[in-house]
């Protein structure tokens, strides 16, 4: 076998699969893309929504998903709920990336990944 695949970048297993568009390791569960693109976009601090449109302060965006609320009473934010003036955010909680002052419950931060801009 003349492609081998790289190893896992968390655990160096190097029993890596692809799973679609991902490669991902048997041993640690983590999921990684082999897209340069993608990892020189992360890099340098590119966010992108969940169908790979680039963010930037201040666009609006529609929640893809419901999400459930931790803390403060709870709650579902509804899929298709409209958030505007979303803030970028390097500090956030564990991997959310944006700040966003979201209908119905306040301030909150959210992952791109469950988002989508509005063109």
């Amino acid at each position: 076998m003349s492609d081998q695949l790289p190893p896992c970048p968390v655990c160096v297993s190097e029993f890596s699969y692809e799973t679609g568009a991902l490669l991902a390791c048997p041993m640690c569960g983590h999921e990684w893309s082999t897209d340069v693109d993608e990892e020189t976009d992360a890099a340098e601090g590119v966010v992108k929504d969940a169908v790979g449109n680039v963010l930037a302060d201040g666009d609006t965006v529609h929640i893809v998903k419901d999400l459930k609320v931790k803390g403060a009473g709870g709650g579902v934010v509804k899929m298709g709920t409209k958030v505007r003036g979303i803030r970028l955010i390097t500090d956030g909680v564990g991997d959310h990336d944006l700040d966003a002052k979201v209908p119905g419950f306040g301030q909150m931060q959210l992952k791109s990944s469950v988002v989508k801009k509005v063109v």
